[in-house]
């Protein structure tokens, strides 16, 4: 069964260099393991979903313009996530604050063509149905 996803759960980024930590601010006030739970509105770039480094993708603007000065050489650069859209699927059948809960097999897109997923949920003897 799924986990949830607090405060602190480690995500990673197919195009992204180093792992980061998910940021949620706790709004909704509902804590699982001490933790702040996450719902699938927690995609916000830079608020909730810090960089990931430096970002590999040719979609990505900065890397596209490193990569024609590099004269064709894939050249990284500095990661923005550009997540418009909510995570998905998410826990459907728990809700907070009215919004379907974050799980630990959900993915969020990268408008750079990153997908993004948990890596570490950051609860242990939690699960969700």
């Amino acid at each position: 069964m799924p986990q949830p996803v607090v405060a602190g759960a480690e995500l990673t980024c197919s195009f992204g260099a180093a792992p980061t930590a998910l940021i949620v601010l706790p709004k909704a006030r509902v804590f699982i393991e001490q933790r702040p739970a996450a719902t699938i509105m927690d995609h916000l770039p830079l608020i909730n979903i810090p960089t990931f480094g430096l970002c590999t993708s040719p979609a990505n603007p900065a890397v596209a313009a490193a990569t024609a000065a590099a004269m064709g050489v894939l050249t990284p650069a500095p990661c923005v996530p550009l997540t418009e859209a909510p995570w998905l699927p998410g826990a459907p059948t728990v809700l907070i604050g009215g919004v379907p809960a974050l799980d630990n097999v959900s993915v969020c897109v990268c408008a750079s063509g990153g997908c993004i997923n948990v890596a570490l949920a950051g609860t242990v003897h939690t699960v969700v149905p």
